[in-house]
């Protein structure tokens, strides 16, 4: 029956537990863009018809906020 490495669950041969050396590399962050226009009018008219219909489902609120939110950017 194979050992594992306490640290990263790697199988270890042998009975003696090895020395096993782990690199840390720097994990990069990803940036999350800011929302778009069409994004915050969205947002305002799916809360509109949220506030308006709370019991609708989701597709049929997104459907209809879709339609307002090119209508409200037309202006």
């Amino acid at each position: 029956m194979p050992n594992y490495c306490h640290e990263c669950g790697t199988a270890i041969q042998g009975n003696s537990p090895a020395t096993v050396s782990v690199t840390k590399s720097k994990v990069k962050v990803k940036r999350s863009r800011k929302p778009s226009r069409y994004n915050l009018e969205y947002k305002k008219q799916y809360a509109i018809l949220k506030k308006k219909h709370p019991r609708s489902k989701f597709a049929a609120l997104a459907k209809k906020a879709h339609t307002a939110t090119r209508k409200a950017m037309k202006k």
